[in-house]
């Protein structure tokens, strides 16, 4: 059985910015500083770290307290729904991510796969980005978050415990599948041997992808069968 496990920004789907600015917002709301948001890059990263270091950046007391950065991070989730919400806001799914998890379908009702996620994004958040851009987040049936640990190498660990406990088969090695768009997705990979797919609809091109160490390196999801492949092979 293949673990298929998606990240959210930048692979599946674009917010445009809505969690940029309402984890803004709420660093402001429960620390008082956002730290150098403005030059500070998101992709890759979970949302706890995200927090962590921009707090740290700012010189902030409370940059390693757990507490207090849980607190940013809920205050962060009921923004972000705010946002989400804007009427001229828009979430773009990335081309071929629909025909893509349809195209997996029957190898999930097969036993051969199951899909899931392996993001930075809170759990909460995450749901609310999926339902933004169309999707339901129960297709979705298990998921390692940055609500589980701050630190993405400690997440294909985490989807592949889950998984077996939905199914009662282990999981590991090249059998785990991760589907991203930044260096961190590969190198979170790298220490189980997971087989890598990355895709350069985020901020990094194929190149730097494939300079990473990725399994297999695609311009988009939109070629279904040959993703698939890769997938699967």
């Amino acid at each position: 059985m293949k673990l298929v496990l998606f990240d959210i920004d930048g692979t599946i789907l674009w917010t445009d910015g809505a969690g940029r600015r309402a984890i803004h917002r709420a660093l402001l709301d429960v620390t008082g500083t956002a730290g150098p948001i403005e030059s500070y890059r998101f992709d890759g990263k979970t949302d706890p770290q995200i927090v962590r270091e921009l707090l740290a950046a700012a010189g902030h007391a409370d940059a390693e307290n757990e507490t207090r950065v849980a607190a940013v991070c809920r205050r962060y989730v009921d923004l972000l729904k705010l946002e989400l919400a804007r009427s001229e806001q828009r979430t773009t799914l990335f081309p071929g991510v629909r025909e893509l998890l349809a195209a997996l379908e029957p190898h999930e009702r097969a036993e051969q796969a199951l899909v899931g996620l392996l993001t930075g994004n809170v759990r909460d958040g995450a749901a609310l980005k999926l339902a933004s851009a169309g999707l339901a987040p129960e297709r979705f049936a298990v998921g390692a978050y940055g609500s589980d640990s701050h630190r993405r190498p400690d997440l294909p660990a985490v989807a592949a415990r889950r998984a077996q406990e939905r199914t009662g088969r282990a999981v590991s090695g090249r059998d785990v599948v991760i589907i991203g768009d930044t260096p961190d997705d590969v190198a979170c990979g790298r220490p189980i041997g997971a087989t890598v797919v990355a895709v350069a609809t985020g901020h990094y091109d194929t190149a730097a992808l494939a300079a990473a160490g990725a399994t297999h390196v695609f311009a988009s999801l939109a070629n279904t069968a040959a993703v698939l492949e890769a997938i699967l092979g």
